[in-house]
């Protein structure tokens, strides 16, 4: 029963004994899928049509502790619902859970029914919904790498996540041999997430031991998000049921290659055109497409906190392991933030390679979406390619170079507040704001092995 599935076929499904449990899963601030289980008959007999959840989702961290300062939810409103409103279209059977289906669901105010504006699946709609105001449909598409380790979670956390034996002992970067042996899991990836309604292409090994990534093809941005979040966690859950982990994290350690999640995006007429394609053109780029990448480029700065969430994200934009530092411009040039690729053809496309496989798709999609039509309605003029080792670069616009810095440059951004509203700029701000105050809090390992005895 591949693929997606309608509300009919799952009443059929469960009349055969085939479905007992539906999923219902709204998206949080970190991307993470967070709901309920329904009976299944519960759910075809009328539970589709929305249930409730507590509004704290959208104002905790990845601890699940109730974050004050917040002004959407907090202790002083009461900690009220949201309405959890399915979105029937997404409706999907999960092979690797026996007898379940899944549904994302959007997030809606108790009382409107509006969509909540913080919510990041909201976020990205309202987005795509201006691409489409001005004539565009906007396309997308996510790599996701993460490292796999033939520790279990339990026996991670049991060990205080010390230990971590990574899957394989070297470098994998499309290596046959090596990613053979760890195809009695990756095989069920594939095949498990093709069988869920994700358009898997391939998976791959790559850049350091024990790393992998999985493609699946380009889609409408708001598709794209959620096969992205709907990947990771098909990812981590046959994973678990083999034995091992999985890590989705931007650097789980300072002498590894991170984990990354480029984006490919490029912008369709309505009628199905490719709007970003110039055959006259030196690379092949409409005027449209140098609109939006000179935007992306001219509000790099002010989105990274959208493309890097936490203070781990900032350390993987290191020298020379492919994640980049610079946030330039460069055809085929895996060194510079944005690498235009498809040059001369109609699937001419910016990559952007800012993003970690930390972030929260939606949240990057719309920010990287904002930035891009931004350009276009201002008719931002494309700065000149740069070529070479952007790492060597000197005088370049640099990626910030913390969370902190990132945070404040998000604050401060009109564009940003022109495309998501004070609202949610002022909600994602805070958010970072506790992100940078836990770890400033905390003490980590690494001071205690460089201080206990020499300090």
């Amino acid at each position: 029963m591949p693929g997606t599935m309608t509300l009919e076929a799952l009443k059929e499904a469960v009349a055969r004994g085939e479905i007992d449990t539906v999923l219902v899963a709204a998206i949080d601030m970190q991307g993470r899928l967070m709901g309920k289980r329904f009976h299944a008959a519960f759910f075809v007999n009328g539970g589709h049509k929305e249930t409730h959840c507590c509004n704290y989702l959208l104002a905790v961290d990845m601890e699940m502790t109730t974050v004050p300062g917040y002004k959407t939810a907090g202790w002083e409103q009461g900690y009220g619902d949201y309405v959890m409103k399915p979105d029937l279209a997404t409706l999907r059977p999960l092979p690797w859970l026996p007898g379940t289906a899944l549904c994302l669901a959007d997030l809606l105010d108790h009382h409107t029914h509006e969509e909540v504006s913080v919510s990041p699946r909201a976020i990205l709609k309202r987005q795509v919904a201006r691409a489409r105001a001005m004539g565009f449909d906007p396309m997308m598409a996510t790599e996701l790498e993460f490292y796999i380790f033939e520790n279990a979670y339990e026996n991670l956390r049991d060990q205080g996540f010390a230990n971590l034996k990574p899957i394989s002992s070297y470098n994998e970067d499309y290596h046959i041999f090596q990613t053979t042996k760890e195809e009695s899991l990756m095989r069920d990836v594939r095949n498990h997430l093709y069988g869920a309604g994700i358009p898997i292409e391939n998976t791959k090994g790559e850049a350091d031991s024990g790393q992998h990534e999985v493609n699946y093809r380009y889609s409408d941005a708001l598709d794209t998000a959620d096969n992205h979040v709907i990947v990771k966690q098909g990812v981590k859950e046959i994973a678990h049921l083999k034995g091992k982990s999985v890590t989705f994290m931007a650097k789980y350690d300072h002498r590894k290659a991170g984990s990354s999640s480029h984006v490919h995006q490029s912008l369709w007429t309505l009628d199905g055109k490719p709007a970003f394609y110039d055959e006259a053109d030196e690379h092949g780029m409409s005027a449209t497409m140098k609109h939006f990448l000179a935007g992306q480029l001219a509000h790099a700065q002010e989105i990274t906190a959208f493309l890097a969430p936490y203070v781990n994200s900032y350390k993987r934009f290191c020298i020379g392991l492919f994640a980049p530092t610079k946030a330039v411009w460069s055809a085929d040039n895996r060194t510079a933030g944005f690498r235009v690729c498809g040059e001369h053809t109609k699937a001419v496309r910016v990559e952007c390679r800012i993003p970690g496989s930390d972030v929260n798709p939606y949240l990057c999609c719309a920010a990287l979406l904002a930035a891009g039509l931004a350009g276009i309605e201002n008719k931002l003029e494309l700065e000149p390619e740069m070529k070479g080792d952007m790492y060597a670069a000197r005088n370049a616009r640099e990626i910030p170079k913390t969370l902190r810095a990132a945070a404040d440059l998000l604050l401060g951004s009109s564009m940003l507040r022109a495309a998501f509203g004070d609202d949610v700029v002022e909600h994602y701000h805070h958010a970072a704001q506790w992100e940078i105050s836990e770890t400033d809090r905390v003490v980590t390992d690494f001071e205690l092995q460089r201080l206990l005895e020499r300090a």
